[in-house]
Order: structure tokens, then sequence, then C-alpha cells
């Protein structure tokens, strides 16, 4: 009855995905609104319609650390309609082992044990399966009862609803709106989806008193009293589940004193023992398994029927698949487990704990942990609840449901105290599991409490008699600092290095995370040798992988100290041992590293070309999350540089949907805030550059990151008019600089430098002379490895005519017109630089650089010269009224204190006038702008 409206929006969002648009719904509504019942329509129709409709619900449990269950429910449902070999072979070759660890009939789990990017490489497989199921037919997936998610059902909903592509799937979730409270987990999963395009949300409402009267009459088989009508819609206020409990009650339709009695009013009226079955199957679960409830029960197969008969027939419970009972709705599931006395309510669940614990198959595959963990804690018996937390724990991490290990180790250690022999019952110490939920924690990106977790177990550890273990939480500590992008990392990985003096595995990471850092720090002689070290250890125990990672550390040390050919050869012997091994992770590390040695060598063309095939294969290799958004954004870079600028930022746009992480994101950040700034949109590229911190200074330690983030922002204090700012961050940059000995990056910042140097020229011509001498000799130091490096030393010399030509043979089209408009500034032949001018503006119109178009106007205008073929336009246009008032005081003589005092403001104010001045008129001086003032009647 009713629901027309609803159920036409979910036809029209079906229509939608069919037309090669996937689309999300999310259907919000009370408990007993009718959400399923209006799912159920929607599907039937939808199924009629010729689409594949896959279910899965969440369950309470999944709040306890019960992961995936809808994931798991609907992979349950595809093996049953397919078989699980059809369905693994629409993956990737090797993909199906990960869904192992979600159900057994996949086979044997993959051995791969990097967990870092093990739950994004489980996503990317779920996200295959259903565009390649989509690719066959329109797909709806239906996810019941959200509210009930765990964490990774959670995150695995908001990345699957940012990332569907135009395939034809329609994916629609239910939720209690009336559950969720403020703090509610998913609150802001809501909120994320509700900015996501494709995703809709709407509420499904109570009933009219016509709906619920027509309700009432399709219950009765009759048209019912108009008064009952009434007061039965007064007393429900519409909500469908307790119509029907109201309607069900006695003839003159007496209403309970609560909502729960009214929902409880059918099961009361039930026969005694069906009650008691009832209160039994309720400490089960929603659904529970016929062989299960019986020994639970101690009834015969016979008994049980007979028992549970009233029930079924009163449509209090159903007969579900698989030979379960399941009650018809979660609320009369809850209200009946609500009647259970304290002693009985721990009899039941310790009775289920030890039925499951005898025979595991009494409940799904994969379950039997999370269920004994459940059911020992509603028992309240701390031992066994221990216990088996710590065995649901172990099940969860090989399922990559880390954030549910989390829950569940920090159940173990809640409980601890009140278990004496914790230890010897779970062979593990206190600080083991804190070591195991710090690892855990890492791999959710949950940093915050890793570092908690990882600084608690290394207090309970000493150095002297543990020190691989203090070692190891070193690392992950100094991993956390990383992530969160600060510094301080190289002091606990020295005093990591010198716990494990002995070749052994630790010794090989904490020496090849040393070396990673050592490289990226610039201490490339250190990082080499720490690095070769580690390798002789890894080739000494026979870790291939590890050889492969640390050969890539080596490449990293010989693109920073210029030999680049090497680099991409060290890469591919690494890639080579990756492939060999079926190492995804080792794979994608070598080839992105090889497209940034590419973009280095101004090889532009095939760092795309390259970035491409990586990003392919790490959806291959289910790691685009990590490793493919790292590649992507050196696809970017190296767009940029080709000028295609558009799709670097679709590119950029595509990656942020992915949720990368803290690092990546920054990397992404970067690229997109230089686009920015190069087309004069201000407020975006500040916006990007106070994220990433480059207005603040921070990532001193990380040369690489810092040489950008300080180009990055002397351009943008230029670009807002401000050089006496960019001359004071430039002078800092050169006092003790963690400068890059990349030399692409290192030319590139003194490049910078050199622009600072002449905007400051006409406001602090002394500081400007000086910053130029220091940048001088720096750049007598400094090296090139390859034609960009070159192109900007030529740049840092003034040869803007030889850098022009270079941008030209690399195909960098923005480099070259901004070289040309330098060497315009500078040029006598008038020919020449009208011709220079006119291709510069043309390149800068085409990419939409608006700062680089309004410079060139300004320089064309100055010397008279035509760009479009009109008559230069008037200069009295160019200057703002406040700016005319200050260049008449300029042109008097009047220095910038006697000008803020004759103007009411401040002097640092003056200056920015000034130099704005100097900039549009096009000069160098204040003398100039005072003759050009004149020259062009400005003053008149």
């Amino acid at each position: 009855m009713g629901r027309v409206a609803e159920l036409a929006f979910l036809a029209e969002m079906f229509d939608q995905a069919r037309k090669q648009a996937a689309a999300a719904v999310l259907l919000g509504g009370e408990a007993g609104v009718g959400k399923t019942r209006l799912l159920s329509l929607f599907a039937e129709q939808a199924e009629q319609d010729g689409a594949h409709v896959i279910v899965g619900g969440c369950v309470e449990l999944s709040t306890e650390g019960l992961a995936y269950a809808p994931f798991t429910a609907a992979l349950r449902q595809l093996v049953r309609e397919m078989g699980a070999a059809e369905v693994a072979a629409m993956l990737p070759e090797g993909a199906a082992r990960d869904l192992a660890r979600l159900l057994p009939e996949f086979g044997e789990p993959s051995g791969d044990t990097e967990t870092e990017s093990a739950r994004a490489r489980l996503f990317e497989q779920i996200l295959t399966l259903l565009e390649r199921l989509a690719e066959r037919r329109p797909v709806v997936l239906v996810i019941e009862d959200i509210h009930w998610a765990d964490r990774s059902s959670r995150d695995l909903i908001a990345f699957l609803s940012r990332n569907m592509r135009a395939v034809p799937l329609l994916m629609v979730m239910t939720y209690r709106s009336d559950e969720l409270h403020r703090t509610h987990p998913l609150r802001p999963v809501l909120a994320e989806l509700a900015r996501v395009d494709g995703v809709s949300r709407i509420e499904v409402p109570r009933l009219t008193l016509d709906e619920v009267a027509e309700q009432m009459a399709g219950i009765l088989g009759r048209t019912p009293e108009f008064a009952r009508v009434g007061k039965v819609f007064e007393r429900t206020e519409g909500v469908p589940l307790f119509v029907e409990a109201m309607v069900d009650c006695d003839g003159d339709y007496s209403f309970p004193d609560s909502l729960h009695d009214l929902i409880l009013g059918s099961v009361e009226r039930l026969p005694e023992e069906t009650q008691r079955v009832l209160r039994i199957a309720a400490a089960g679960g929603i659904r529970v398994g016929h062989e299960l409830l019986a020994l639970v029960s101690g009834l015969s197969d016979v008994d049980l029927e007979n028992a549970l008969r009233p029930a079924v027939a009163g449509n209090v419970m159903q007969v579900a698949d698989g030979g379960a009972y399941a009650f018809r709705h979660a609320l009369i599931r809850e209200a009946v487990h609500d009647e259970l006395l304290p002693g009985e309510h721990a009899r039941m669940h310790a009775r289920y704990a030890e039925a499951i614990d005898r025979d595991r198959s009494l409940v799904p595959p994969g379950r039997a942990a999370i269920e004994m963990a459940h059911h020992w804690f509603s028992a309240r018996d701390d031992l066994w609840a221990l216990v088996s937390a710590w065995e649901a724990a172990g099940k969860a991490a090989n399922a990559f449901a880390y954030t549910e290990q989390i829950q569940l180790l920090e159940r173990v250690l809640t409980l601890w105290d009140k278990v004496p022999d914790a230890a010897e019952r779970i062979g593990a110490d206190h600080t083991t599991v804190m070591e195991r939920a710090s690892e855990a924690a890492y791999a959710s990106g949950d940093i915050e409490r890793c570092t908690k977790f990882a600084k608690g177990a290394l207090s309970e550890l000493d150095e002297a008699t543990a020190p691989e273990r203090v070692a190891a939480l070193l690392v992950r500590l100094v991993n956390c600092r990383v992530q969160k992008g600060k510094d301080g990392t190289l002091e606990d990985l020295r005093k990591a290095e010198r716990l494990v003096p002995l070749p052994s595995e630790t010794r090989a990471m904490v020496l090849s995370r040393l070396g990673t850092l050592l490289m990226l720090g610039d201490h490339v002689v250190e990082g080499t040798a720490v690095t070769q070290e580690a390798l002789r250890v890894a080739r000494a125990v026979g870790d291939e992988c590890q050889e492969a990672d640390l050969l890539i550390n080596l490449a990293l040390g010989h693109s920073i100290s210029g030999d680049l050919h090497s680099t991409l050869a060290a890469n591919r012997r690494a890639q080579a041992i990756g492939t060999r091994h079926k190492s995804g992770r080792v794979v994608l590390r070598a080839l992105a590293n090889n497209v940034d040695a590419l973009e280095n060598l101004g090889r532009s063309e095939d760092a795309v070309e390259l970035a491409v095939e990586g990003e392919k294969l790490a959806k291959e290799y289910g790691r685009y999350r990590d490793q493919g958004v790292f590649i992507a954004n050196n696809r970017a870079e190296a767009l940029e540089s080709l000028g295609r600028w558009d799709e670097a930022l679709a590119v950029i746009k595509r990656a942020m949907t992915m949720d990368p992480s803290v690092r990546n994101r920054w990397h992404l950040t970067r690229t997109r805030a230089g686009i920015a700034l190069a087309r004069g949109e201000t407020d975006a590229a500040k916006a990007d550059l106070v994220e990433i911190g480059a207005l603040s200074g921070r990532l001193k330690e990380w040369t690489q990151e810092w040489t950008h983030n300080t180009r990055l922002a002397l351009n943008w204090h230029l670009v807002v008019g401000d050089p006496l700012t960019a001359l004071e961050k430039a002078e800092a940059a050169l006092i003790d600089p963690p400068w890059s000995r990349k030399a692409m990056l290192g030319w590139r910042l003194l490049a910078q430098i050199y622009r600072v140097c002449d905007a400051a020229a006409t406001v602090d011509p002394a500081r400007a002379q000086a910053l130029r001498a220091r940048a001088d000799d720096l750049a007598t130091a400094m090296n090139t490895d390859g034609p960009v490096s070159e192109m900007f030393r030529l740049e840092c010399l003034g040869d803007f005519i030889g850098a022009a030509e270079g941008w030209l043979h690399l195909n960098r089209p923005y480099a070259r017109a901004k070289a040309l408009f330098h060497a315009a500034t500078t040029a006598t032949n008038r020919d020449l630089t009208t011709e220079w001018l006119r291709e510069a503006r043309t390149i800068a119109t085409d990419l939409a650089a608006t700062p680089l178009v309004t410079h060139l106007d300004l320089v064309a205008r100055r010397a008279g010269i035509s760009l479009t073929g009109t008559p230069a336009p008037d200069d009295t246009t160019l200057l703002t009224p406040r700016e005319l008032e200050v260049l008449r005081l300029v042109a008097e003589g009047r220095s910038n204190r006697d000008i803020a005092t004759q103007l009411s403001i401040s002097a640092k104010t003056a200056s920015v006038h000034v130099s704005n001045i100097i900039a549009k008129l096009g000069v160098s001086t204040r003398g100039e702008a005072t003759a050009a003032a004149h020259r062009l009647a400005l003053l008149t």
C-alpha cells in the first residue's frame, strides 16, 4: 500500500543506472516503517526488468566485530547462483584468493602479508567484481541495515559509492534514521556520501490515514470501520509494523501501555513453550540455524518444529534459506531478547558459545570465532570472552578487517587483569597484544591509535632483553610520524639500528627504512651505505622481494645524485624480480619511480604512457588506492609539464576520490596548487598551499617536499603582489637550507628565487642584489642531470632564449612561454620581441594562464606592441584610483613612509602599491615609473 512516490524514485534511479551512470541510494526511515517491504517490491520489479539483484544485510553482531557481513552474504549469493569458479574468472588472476578471506569457497587465501595495502586491494577486487557483473546485465546491490554495519563495511560502502564507474549498477542501502544519535558512526559516512555525485538520499515516511486504512483492509480482508481506522492511526502514528501489531490485538483494538508491549503482543498470545523457544532463539540473533537452535534448546527436531510452528503461523518467525529461522523484524527479536532474565541471558549465550565451539559448522563459514566472542562476552564469562576475542581478532586480521581486529584486541586488553593466567591462555603476553593492535591500527590508517599502542608496548619492553621488538616498534613510530608529515624520524631509526647490530631480518628491515629516509633527506652517501648492507643481508637469507625493495632504494639514490639512467636500470631490475614473484607492490613501486625518472629526463610523453600502464597494473593488483594514486600523481605532473592541465586536473580529481593517504593527498594537492597559481586562481591555490604546509615551512626534514613547497610559496607571494614577503622567504631558503640534491628540483627552485630577485629589485634593491649574489654562489656548486635541469640552469644564468629553445624541444609549452616572456623584457630587436610576445601570449591564453597573459600585455603595452593586430590599449586604465594617488606622490619624489603618512596607510601597504605600479607599468625603478607616468600622461 502507498509508497508510490518512493517506488517511482527507485525506478528512476535504476533507469539512470541502466543508462551507464552508476548510482547509489541511501534509504532512511525509522524502525518498522516498511523499508524492507519497499525494497522487496522494488527488487521484484527490477528483476522483471532484467536486473541482477544481489542482497546483503548487516546484522547487529557486526557492531562487535563481524566484518564485511553484507558483502560476505552477497558473495555467498553469487557463488550459489554462478559457482565459485565463474565468479573467480571475472577477476584478475589470483585475485579470488583475497575473496577467500571472506568466503572459503574461493579456496586458500593468498599468503600476502603486506597489511598496509591488503584491505585496499580487497576493496578493489570487490569493485572490479561488481563492475564485471554489471557489464553482463544491470546490477542492483541491496545492503540492508547499514546502521549496524561494521567499520570495514562502512569504509567499503563509501569506497564503492565514490568509485562506481559508468556501468549499469545501482546500490541501495537502508538504515534506521531514528537510531542515528549524534555520535553514531554512520552519521559522518552519510554526510560524506551526500557530497558524492550520483548518491541520493530519501526518507521513507510514515503512512497517511488513507494508507493505514489500506493496510488494515489488506490484513483483515475487508474494509475496516472508519472509527477503528482513526483509532489505529492515532495510536500507531502511521508506523506499518505497529499498525499490523495493533490489528492483531483483540477486536476492540485495545492499545498496550508501550510500543514494547505492542510488539510483544503477538508473541504473548503464542503457547508458553513457543515463547520459551523464541527467547532462546532471540539470544542467537535475528537468524539462527535449526540444528544450532535444537542443541541450545535441548529439543528434538520434531519438538522444535512443533514449538515454532505457531510462531511461523503467527508471522513472528519465518523459515529462511539454509534450514534457518529468522524473526520477521529486528524489533520483534529485540523485544523478545529484552524479556530474558539476567541469569537466563547469561546461560543462553553460554550455551550458544559452547555449542558453536563443539561444532563450528553450525554457523555460516567464517563466523564461528566472532559468534563465540559475542556469546561469551554476553554471558559475562571473562576467561572465555578473552580467549575467544583473541581468536576472533586473528580471524579479523586474516580478512583484512583491521578496525574490527582493534576492537577485539581492545576487549582482550580490557579483560586482561580479570584473567590471572591470560598470557598462558592465549599464548601471548600483554605487550604482544598491544603490538598487534598497533599493527592493525597502522594498517587501518588510524595513526593516533597506532602511536598509542606502540608507545604502550614500548613502555613494557626492556631494550636489553628485547632489542628486536623495541627496534620494530621504533620503526612503526617513525612510520606514524611520516604519515602525519612530521619531522624527527632519523633519530629513532638510528637508535633502532644500534639495537640490532647483528645481521638479521629485523636489522635488514630497519636499515631498509633508514636508507629510504636518508635518501629522501639527501643523505645519499650514508643512505647508500646502509642500503647496501641491508641488501647483503637480504641476499644472504634469500629474500628476493626485500632485495628488490632495496634495489629501488639504491635507484632513489642514483636519481638524487643525478644518474638517471642508472635509476631506470635499477628500477627495471627490481620490477623484473617483482614480476617473477608476483609482488604487485614491488612492481608498482619500481614502475612509479621510473615514471618520475622519465619526467626528470624530459621524456614527459613516455612518462605519461608508463604511468597509464602502471595505473592499469595497480587496478589489476588491487592496489590503486595506494600505489595507483601515487602513479596517478606522477602522470598528473607529466601532463602539467606538457601543458595538458585540464587532463592533469581530471586525473587529480579522480585520484582524490580514492581517499588517498595523507602523503599521497599532499602530492596531488601540490600538483593542483601549481596549476592554480599558473592560472591565477589565488583562493584555490592558497587553500591547497595551506593544506600541504607550504606557507608554514614545515617538512624541513623532507628535502624534496620542502623544495617543492618553498618554490610554490615564493610563486604564491609573487602572484598576489607581495614581493617583499617573497624576498624574505627566499632569503630564509638560502640560509642553511635543506636543499634537495636532486638537480631538477634544485635548479627549478633556484630559478624561482631569481624571479623573486627581479620582482623585489624595485622594492628593496639592496636586499634583492644580495640575494642574487648568494644565489649565484649556490649555482656554481650545483650540477645538472639532464635536459630539464639544464633548461632551469639556463634560466638562472639569464639565457632565456636558450631555455625557450630547450623547452620547445622538450614539448613544455608553459615553460617556453615564460622563457619567451623574460627574453622579451630585455630584448632590443623589436621584431623578435613582437614574435616572442605573440607566441607566448598564444600559449598562455590557450592554457588560461591569466597572470602570464597580464604580464605579457604589460610588456607589450610598454613597448607599444600590439599582440592582437589592433592598436595597443590606453595605459590610463591600468591603475586603480588609489594607485594613481600613490604614483603622483612617487613622481614628487616622496618616500614610502611619506606616502603612508600622506594617505593614512601603513608603510608596508604603500610599498605594495608602489610594487604593483612598477609591475603594471612594466618598469624596474621608481624613476622609470615617474617617466612612464609623464610619457603616458597618467598624472594630468
